[in-house]
């Protein structure tokens, strides 16, 4: 797989970004060969099953020039680098509670030259700081997720969505929802992608 399918979907990237996201199969190949942070079988889909996943967000909201951005539970650094290389001038702070993990994060954003990346290893829970939007990708169930976050959202909104959660979820969600007991918006990725990995995959807003 190349990276033709990122470029279908967004075929308004600067060189400097297409160059960023033609590098990435390689660095992964080479941090995952020492820290396992992807799987052996989704390495060779990562295009699809990691960038292109992860950038779904970028289809339901673009993040502003100066906006700041908590990736809750990276791993290897999904959502945020993907997203990192569409929004170069959005800050965007990376954690997770695996060291080994942070570090992959680390020198994949300094290889790629990603300055407006930080990453840190922690919990979310841990941080004093606030953001306007705080993304993650199926990283436990939203009942359980959203009290790491609450109370840590910036209290003025400037994007087309208040600031909130924007979370990457899969599969058949209404008990998950309702157990919540959230107000959710939910965006079907199958509505922008045609790949039949996207047929279940969502974004899930939450208001902060």
């Amino acid at each position: 797989m190349t990276s033709d399918i990122i470029f279908k979907y967004f075929p308004d990237l600067t060189v400097k970004q297409r160059s960023q996201i033609e590098q990435l199969p390689e660095l992964y190949n080479l941090w995952n060969s020492q820290i396992n942070v992807i799987s052996r079988k989704d390495i060779d889909l990562l295009y699809e099953r990691h960038v292109l996943h992860s950038i779904g967000i970028a289809k339901v909201m673009s993040f502003l020039p100066g906006e700041s951005v908590l990736d809750v539970g990276t791993g290897g650094g999904f959502p945020g680098i993907p997203l990192a290389i569409l929004f170069p001038e959005t800050r965007f702070h990376l954690v997770d509670s695996i060291g080994k993990k942070i570090k992959v994060v680390q020198e994949v954003a300094k290889a790629l030259g990603l300055t407006n990346v930080k990453a840190s290893h922690l919990r979310a829970e841990q941080l004093d700081e606030k953001f306007d939007f705080v993304v993650s990708r199926a990283v436990t169930q939203l009942k359980d997720f959203y009290p790491w976050v609450r109370g840590k959202f910036n209290k003025d909104s400037k994007n087309t969505l208040s600031n909130g959660i924007l979370y990457l979820k899969g599969g058949d969600l209404e008990q998950e929802i309702k157990e919540s007991g959230l107000k959710v918006q939910q965006y079907d990725l199958k509505d922008y992608f045609s790949e039949e990995f996207f047929e279940t995959k969502q974004v899930i807003y939450v208001k902060g």
